[in-house]
């Protein structure tokens, strides 16, 4: 155990009494404890597994308005969207970067009545989008954040101006229009960013996770997964952000009765990682947005120096852990032939795949895409009075934890002392304008190398500056073979980042699984790390290596041979 996780469990041994508890480390979790504690209310949030692990580890790592949602007649939703996308880019910059997004189009008028099917009540799926409501589209998009955006108006281009920039698209084209919206580099370190501000600007509040809580009697117990040990709580107020698991949750914690009905419902979405060189350079830096055969909008774009493609959207009838099955694999990689008919992209080209469940509000829609993104506090009666997140998006995560803050605060009697809507997130506060001139900075200051502040500044914005300090003092040195990471980082980052597992590391604190780059020799190697800080014994660190590998062959489409594969390879390039 970490000395980080062994004093937050002294302070809730010290002191269990709480104003609100939230249950839930997601995206949505993690915003509405920071909101609660920056009001002076002491807090507690209780993950079961690690931040952002469910849910919010699976998104389409877009950071939009949501232009389809027009078509739903939902102006509101997009509104607050789009306002929480400008946040996001001025709070949030080392990881929430603009993002060019192109839609080819293949007729000028078809679709013109979709918005117009939603509203008299359609649920099916829409006929194929055409040039002009595309264009009114992004049109009113356009206006709904005219004067205040930070982004460029959009644009649209004749068949052989889109075919001279995008080359390998479609010959159906008849034109395309580009507009802007952002992508989030590292989510789930975000959501880490957001705990840490807040256990530095309220230390009195406290963040476990693989924790979990339990209704005893009349209050209730904390259990600490990794020990098995047991702390007394009391608290005024429950907030639940568990998700797709929130019905759950409500069964053991505030039982309803089967009369009342579930919340939430679900679809599956799943998403894959491409290494294809052609395919990466056909996009030109942008997003493609299209739609497939069956209505279903579907992406690709360049991430990480690789493809993220996707997405599906299946319903499922009981919140779990989910992965890619083969058939979504082909319909991904088929939906990309629609757009990009020419380019061979074959199932060895995908190094990572990842699959999530949508927490949204129950419908009766028969076409999945017809389903609100939109969300909903949800207040319970009782002992102790319950707020569920119902719905929400990664996008809105922070006006749907202030919305969630506002009616707890009312309920407490408690007035709001501050806002989060200007407040940076982590290595987002005092970003420059220029993100190279935050390299320079730490090329200067600590004598490394361009690669290495590259590294840094990626990965941490300017938290990058006081990191750097503490590894000079741990004597950084060279890094993990075949990455950039070192080991002194590593061993900082288990000791500061609530750390307790090795995928915590692997799959969360860096992107080392989902670029396709981790390999059997870099799994033990950061493993040896970890056991050093964690005081791990030789058993404790081989189950660790093996839980990893796995998860990668069981969750993500990665089997152990692949990572052989990879560390032999690495092996020759470095001969």
């Amino acid at each position: 155990m970490s000395a980080q996780r062994a004093k937050s469990f002294e302070k809730l041994a010290a002191n269990g009494v709480f104003d609100a508890v939230v249950i839930g480390g997601g995206i949505n979790g993690l915003g509405v404890f920071r909101d609660l504690s920056l009001q002076g209310l002491r807090v507690l949030l209780v993950e079961r597994n690690d931040f952002c692990s469910g849910c919010s580890a699976a998104p389409s790592r877009m950071i939009h308005g949501g232009l389809r949602y027009l078509e739903n007649g939902e102006f509101d939703l997009v509104r607050e969207s789009l306002a929480e996308r400008d946040a996001l880019l001025a709070n949030a910059p080392h990881m929430v970067r603009p993002l060019p997004t192109t839609i080819p189009i293949t007729s000028y008028v078809s679709g013109l009545f979709n918005s117009a099917a939603t509203l008299f009540g359609g649920s099916g799926k829409p006929s194929s989008r055409g040039a002009l409501p595309i264009k009114l589209g992004l049109t009113l998009y356009d206006m709904i954040t005219r004067g205040r955006s930070r982004l460029p108006k959009h644009t649209f281009r004749g068949a052989a101006e889109t075919r001279r920039k995008w080359p390998e698209l479609t010959g159906r084209l008849c034109c395309s229009a580009t507009y802007y919206d952002a992508w989030i580099s590292y989510p789930e370190r975000l959501g880490v960013e957001l705990v840490l501000d807040t256990e530095s600007a309220a230390p009195a509040s406290i963040a476990l996770n693989y924790a979990e809580i339990s209704l005893e009697g009349e209050g209730y117990t904390v259990t600490d997964r990794e020990t098995g040990n047991s702390y007394a709580l009391s608290t005024r107020v429950i907030v639940n952000a568990s998700g797709a698991w929130l019905d759950e949750v409500n069964a053991q914690i505030a039982p309803r009765g089967e009369e009342s009905g579930p919340l939430v419902s679900g679809t599956k979405g799943s998403h894959l990682i491409i290494d294809n060189d052609r395919l990466f350079a056909a996009l030109n830096g942008h997003m493609i947005y299209f739609e497939n055969t069956d209505g279903r909008v579907c992406i690709v774009f360049p991430y990480l120096g690789k493809v993220l493609a996707g997405s599906t959207d299946i319903r499922v009838q009981h919140a779990g852990r989910t992965r890619c099955e083969d058939e979504e694999l082909d319909y991904i990689l088929g939906s990309l032939k629609l757009v990009f008919p020419e380019i061979a992209i074959h199932r060895d080209d995908v190094v990572f795949s990842y699959s999530g469940i949508r927490p949204l509000p129950v419908s009766d829609h028969d076409f999945t895409g017809r389903i609100s993104r939109d969300h909903k506090v949800y207040r319970m009666d009782g002992p102790v009075p319950q707020f569920c997140m119902v719905g929400g998006k990664w996008t809105s995560f922070r006006a749907f934890s202030e919305q969630t803050a506002d009616a707890v605060l009312t309920e407490l009697g408690r007035e709001r002392i501050t806002g989060t809507e200007a407040l940076p997130i982590g290595g987002g506060r005092d970003y420059p304008a220029r993100p190279e001139l935050l390299v320079g900075e730490l090329m200067d200051s600590f004598g490394i190398s361009q690669a290495r502040a590259t590294h840094m500044a990626d990965a941490y914005g300017t938290r990058a500056r006081a990191l750097l300090t503490a590894l000079t003092a741990r004597k950084d040195d060279a890094p993990i073979a075949g990455l950039e990471l070192t080991a002194a980082e590593i061993a900082l980052i288990t000791a500061e980042e609530h750390v307790e597992h090795l995928s915590d590391i692997i799959l969360r604190r860096t992107s080392l699984a989902i670029t396709g780059r981790i390999d059997h020799g870099q799994i033990e190697a950061i493993a040896a790390v970890m056991a050093h800080e964690l005081g791990w014994d030789d058993a404790r660190r081989a189950r660790e290596c093996q839980a990893v590998i796995e998860e990668l062959r069981d969750y993500h489409g990665v089997p152990p041979e692949i990572l052989k594969q990879r560390a032999e390879t690495r092996s020759r390039q470095c001969a």
